[in-house]
């Protein structure tokens, strides 16, 4: 391995790891850009917890590409267009919807099994569905359990290439600045959580794959890992992002006391399932003309609205109308959750209620996946490319991830000549700070920042309550400020430093946008403008990582 690191004798040795090209996220697009790398150089991928902890494991729906004669490129693109409420990028769009086949077929190759069927010949073709937004049917998909699928398969050829080192269990800190150039990173502090020691990474390339950061929400179907860590890491670092005001509430997630984060899949609706009160009265066809496949803004809004008026705790969702034989084959892990649950959605309906599902903003990219940062990018759910707008079509997101992942594999390879000898780093000093006793104030505050988010930052907004908001973020963020610098970093007070940014990032776009618009709903202004703009924010000022030492916040 083109790699350096110490012995490891004692536990406050430092450590110090080298490569080619560092990964930070294993989901979709950080093992993606791993495999198209790795024959070419030395590549580490970082993974916070265990190599299939993150949101492409729990994504059940699939991903859009045209593979059917009847479909078009174009009309998978007016299709996201429409969904993205004006806000989309349209060269993106094209040239993401242009590419999807051919990733696709990169991933059909290593293995991922997506579901077939036989046509009126006898040959068999990919079984295509359906789902809200969408106009044809193209969505591939491998059950109702499609990122499991691809998480697998990409783990296993992760895990046979010799050029690619898996470092699980490890939280990114931050980005290291190169004092010779400005504009880029020559590594990264890594916290270990295994010897609970703060390690560095030094790498000519560094990608951001860190997902999402809906945990910053009470109610969410993320994993626990999908705390903005990359988002936040790019703010301090100096880099734009825009559209955080875009969270995407999915419409049905299980409502079951039991039943923490499962999601029930948009691919029911796109294959009959309706929404309804618990006298079975449906209702979306109040709210859409579309009804029942009516883009997930309108569906989530439309249950937040009758849970409301209604006093309910949740809405249903019902496809017992057809057969037993057809839920169970296309949906066999939603049937056996439900089952063990207590819950036979082939003769009743799921409760379900929305959840704080994907963030349509992050770190803005260009079309090779480069940040503000000459040697830093971004990719998937933490990436804003402009393919999104408004509102993200479903399917789109896995696919995104793949994209990107083939468009930053190409343009590193094309500068892997030219990399130079990577800077030295001071190791991480802590001899400032000490071991918390007052964990609590961690759990306080994270549970604090979660609720008030919800409340007051969720799927209806209001001036007053985003003020609200952004007055406790500001108080969270001086107490965060002080435990950071005097005690020794853990898991939870990094994710929390870092959620507490990612909300402030998400106010503070959200009190720029004077309109309602996709995914963003607020009372004051109700109303959808002429003509709108992506938010874009800007740091005052970089506050990249000045090794050596802890950071400031």
């Amino acid at each position: 391995m083109n790699s350096t690191t110490s012995s490891l004798p004692s536990s406050n040795q430092a450590i110090e790891h080298q490569c080619d090209a560092l990964i930070i996220g294993s989901g979709a697009a950080g093992l993606s850009l791993a495999l198209k790398l790795a024959d070419h150089c030395q590549v580490i991928v970082l993974s916070k917890s265990d190599r299939n902890e993150g949101s492409t494991r729990y994504a059940q729906g699939g991903i859009a590409a045209v593979f059917d004669e009847a479909d078009s490129i174009e009309s998978h693109v007016a299709d996201t267009l429409d969904a993205g409420a004006g806000l989309c990028d349209k060269d993106v769009v094209t040239f993401t919807a242009k590419e999807a086949k051919n990733v696709l077929e990169w991933l059909i190759n290593f293995g991922v099994p997506f579901d077939t069927e036989e046509n009126k010949s006898g040959e068999k073709k990919y079984h295509l569905t359906r789902e809200g937004g969408h106009s044809h049917r193209r969505i591939l998909h491998a059950a109702d359990a499609t990122g499991e699928a691809i998480q697998t398969t990409l783990n296993d050829a992760v895990a046979a290439h010799p050029n690619i080192h898996f470092f699980e269990r490890y939280n990114a800190i931050d980005l290291i600045a190169s004092k010779n150039t400005a504009k880029h990173c020559k590594g990264v502090y890594v916290w270990n959580r295994k010897r609970e020691q703060v390690e560095v990474i030094r790498s000519h390339f560094i990608t951001l794959a860190t997902g999402g950061g809906s945990k910053v929400y009470q109610y969410t179907s993320n994993p626990d890992v999908s705390s903005g860590d990359g988002i936040a890491m790019a703010w301090r670092a100096g880099c734009r992002v825009a559209n955080m005001e875009f969270n995407q509430f999915h419409p049905t997630c299980l409502y079951h006391p039991q039943a923490r984060n499962f999601l029930i899949s948009e691919a029911l609706r796109g294959e009959g399932a309706q929404l309804c009160h618990a006298d079975g009265t449906r209702f979306m066809h109040n709210f859409d003309k579309r009804g029942d496949l009516a883009p997930r803004d309108i569906v989530a809004r439309a249950i937040d609205f009758e849970m409301k008026r209604l006093g309910a705790d949740c809405m249903y969702l019902d496809i017992s109308h057809k057969s037993a034989d057809f839920i169970v084959k296309h949906f066999p892990n939603i049937y056996r959750k439900c089952r063990s649950l207590g819950i036979d959605i082939t003769r009743e309906p799921i409760p379900v209620v929305p959840a704080a599902h994907y963030s349509c903003g992050g770190v803005v990219t260009d079309l090779n996946a480069l940040t503000d940062l000459d040697n830093v990018y971004a990719i998937g759910e933490v990436a804003y490319t402009g393919l999104h707008g408004a509102n993200r079509m479903a399917s789109n997101s896995l696919l995104e991830c793949v994209v990107f992942a083939k468009a930053a594999a190409e343009h590193i390879l094309s500068r892997l000549q030219h990399k130079t000898t990577a800077e030295p780093i001071a190791p991480w000093d802590e001899s400032q700070v000490s071991n918390s006793d007052e964990e609590v104030i961690i759990q306080h505050n994270w549970h604090e920042l979660r609720l008030f988010m919800w409340d007051y930052v969720g799927i209806v907004r209001t001036n007053k309550r985003l003020e609200r908001a952004l007055r406790r973020i500001q108080l969270l963020e001086q107490e965060i400020h002080e435990y950071y610098a005097h005690f020794k970093v853990s898991n939870n007070l990094l994710e929390l430093r870092n959620l507490v940014m990612v909300a402030e990032l998400i106010v503070r776009c959200a009190m720029q946008r004077k309109e309602s618009r996709g995914l963003h709903f607020n009372v004051d202004y109700p109303d959808t403008l002429a003509q709108s703009l992506p938010t874009i924010l800007t740091p005052s000022k970089s506050l990249i990582q000045e090794e050596p030492g802890t950071l400031s916040t």
